[in-house]
């Protein structure tokens, strides 16, 4: 039977490359067209409209996750890989050539289906290749593609569509997913499956009938989305609003705390793997969730802005390290006939929490202040501590 260990190490990296650029390419389809916004609006498209449009990718995202994760379950992650950035490539050049409004929402739609096949394939691709004890630092390293992605795209999105138009801007995108899938083609294998009836038949009963560990992990990574989405949407404007910096250096110190996080990712995976557990780390991240979002909560309410910019730094680090690790621990509980539609379950709930952040908790902030939403944020995380499950057997 084939191990992760008739891989060659350096074939391992690669493709554990491999995906953070698939993914990274789908994270600035669906997080960079929104950096399409000041140059539609400066066309006179109207503000909804052009809201309507940016926000396609990310409905076509939430409602397919679980459908390519089934997907990658039945054909296998290389196919995925392949066919999902190929979709992208394809509906964000027809896009780019096209000059209906009504057309372009519907082929922007067409290029989040694609982007959503990347988040199951890449993550079921480093589960199946490294070793239990490499799992949470890889797939740490796999979750920074998204703070990555958004990167490039707030750089060069606006940059290219200013200088030489929405149409090139929204290239971006597909010309990297267009890589992403010929690299793939080239470079991914799919990872070995178990042999034998006994095992299979085990391996493919459903996981989530006669045990509430994985939705459990779900619910977890719902609550915990919160305080995550709470800083990545409001740090700007409370920055801006409250503290009184300028929208430049307030950016400047957002873009840091991105590149952090995704340091943080990888930290929380190694650490993992050092332990040899995945909910121990996740129950502490929690702990430390609530315990650096209520502070904050206090600084902020207090004005003691000397400790709340060092807090804002450490919360916007700590609350995106437990997505590596209920990443990591859905694929493996799941195995390798569920992994898929785990992980689209796990990405889909959070994104509908992540949606719900803005909405909410703006009228929260509009009543009662920041200082006030940075409490709730708390609070979510506190209910989501005894939620946490051991680790399975």
């Amino acid at each position: 039977m084939a191990t992760v260990t008739q891989v060659h190490e350096v074939r391992r990296w690669s493709m554990l490359g491999l995906g953070v650029f698939a993914q990274a390419s789908s994270a600035v389809f669906i997080h960079g067209v929104p950096f399409l916004l000041p140059a539609l609006t400066d066309r006179g498209m109207p503000l909804a409209t052009a809201g309507l449009l940016v926000a396609m990718p990310t409905v076509a995202l939430v409602c397919t996750l679980i459908a390519w994760g089934y997907v990658v379950d039945r054909v296998g992650e290389r196919k995925v890989l392949v066919c999902g950035p190929l979709l992208m490539l394809a509906a964000g050049c027809a896009a780019a050539n096209t000059t209906d409004d009504i057309a372009l929402g519907a082929l922007l739609f067409l290029g989040g289906i694609g982007a959503a096949s990347t988040n199951g394939a890449s993550g079921r691709v480093i589960v199946g290749w490294f070793p239990p004890q490499r799992r949470g630092l890889a797939m740490g390293i796999r979750q920074t593609a998204q703070p990555l992605g958004v990167g490039v795209g707030a750089l060069a999105i606006p940059a290219m569509a200013g200088t030489y138009g929405v149409p090139a801007a929204i290239l971006v995108p597909a010309i990297m997913a267009g890589v992403a899938a010929v690299g793939c083609r080239i470079g991914i294998v799919d990872p070995p499956r178990p042999e034998g009836a006994a095992a299979d038949s085990a391996l493919r009963a459903n996981p989530y009938r006669d045990d509430a560990t994985l939705w459990r992990i779900h619910l977890v990574s719902v609550l915990l989305v919160v305080p995550q989405g709470t800083v990545w949407t409001f740090a700007l404007l409370w920055l801006h609003r409250d503290v009184g910096w300028s929208l430049a250096a307030a950016g400047v110190l957002v873009t840091a705390t991105q590149l952090l996080g995704a340091l943080g990712r990888i930290g929380a995976g190694a650490w993992s793997d050092r332990v040899g557990s995945r909910m121990g780390p996740l129950r502490t991240v929690a702990v430390a969730a609530v315990i650096s979002m209520a502070a904050l909560a206090l600084t902020a309410w207090t004005h003691w802005w000397w400790a709340a910019i060092p807090l804002l730094i450490a919360a916007s680090v700590i609350t995106v390290s437990d997505n590596g690790l209920a990443f990591t621990a859905v694929a493996e509980i799941a195995g390798p006939y569920w992994s898929g539609r785990g992980l689209g379950i796990q990405n889909t709930g959070q994104n509908f929490a992540m949606a719900a952040v803005p909405p909410v908790f703006g009228a929260l902030i509009t009543a009662s202040g920041f200082p006030a939403a940075f409490l709730l944020a708390a609070a979510t995380a506190i209910a989501a501590i005894p939620l946490v499950p051991d680790d399975p057997d």
